[in-house]
């Protein structure tokens, strides 16, 4: 599998190239539950905001050790190949998600994620579309729309949340899983992330992390270095699963009862 890398660096994308995007992530006729009308609608039904207030600064926190991947595209991977490889049922199941649980899919871009769990937790699920690209937000708002999947904060619905590269923002005591996928490599201060979303966690959450078993200069995350940063921060490792192409992972790790103090992180090896 040849991955297409995910950027946020610029905001100069044309309308044109959002238009295309936003067509290839369309569900296919099969799957929507858009009606012609609702389908139409090319406004943004929701409006992405910082949903929690603002955590420890990026600056409190010790720079990685490690390459940070550039992002080049709201999306990772041909979404085809991703539905043959049953890549969302082995994530799913990993991640032990239940319907009526609230999941925040941070670094969301496109959605591929989004639209398949608010399907998964049913109508009394909420899902927390978290990214730091107030354009894929957007995109990804007209993407639910055509799809049907109602946006808000409630039961049932989709929240869009903007995020920081060091701070995801959400909500205290708000969320039972979280899933970053295929974007664990592109964050600069992943100490700061990490941290400042311990107190969205609540008791007995699981984040959830799908990446390669590589360099991150090559648009992964090594098992042992993700690891490594995850306990850093106070989280315990729960799990590892491979998917079937066996690069691929989902590694789970438990909530901090109290996160390392931001002085007293040590950063990791590569």
């Amino acid at each position: 599998m040849n991955p297409t890398p995910r950027r946020r660096g610029a905001l100069a994308a044309t309308g044109v190239v959002l238009a295309a995007l936003l067509a290839a992530c369309a569900p296919s006729p099969a799957t929507s539950t858009a009606s012609p009308a609702t389908a139409a609608v090319t406004a943004p039904a929701g409006v992405a905001r910082h949903l929690g207030p603002a955590g420890t600064p990026a600056k409190a926190f010790p720079k990685p050790r490690r390459q940070v991947a550039g992002i080049v595209a709201p999306t990772w991977g041909e979404g085809a190949h991703r539905d043959r490889s049953g890549e969302a049922d082995t994530l799913f199941e990993a991640m032990r998600l239940a319907p009526g649980q609230a999941v925040a899919d941070i670094g969301a871009g496109s959605g591929y994620h989004v639209i398949r769990l608010a399907r998964r937790l049913g109508p009394q699920g909420t899902v927390y579309a978290q990214d730091i690209m107030p354009d894929y937000l957007d995109m990804l708002s007209r993407r639910l729309v055509a799809a049907g999947v109602p946006q808000g904060t409630g039961p049932g619905q989709v929240a869009l949340a903007l995020g920081e590269g060091h701070d995801p923002r959400l909500p205290p005591g708000s969320l039972d899983r979280v899933l970053m996928a295929h974007m664990y490599h592109e964050i600069e201060q992943p100490f700061g992330l990490l941290y400042n979303l311990a107190p969205a966690l609540r008791p007995g959450a699981l984040v959830a992390v799908l990446e390669i078993d590589r360099d991150t200069a090559r648009h992964g995350t090594p098992l042992d270095l993700l690891t490594c940063e995850f306990k850093a921060v106070g989280y315990r490792p729960a799990g590892v699963t491979r998917l079937e192409d066996k690069q691929r992972y989902v590694a789970l790790f438990e909530a901090p009862e109290t996160p390392t103090p931001p002085a007293e992180i040590k950063a990791c090896r590569p």
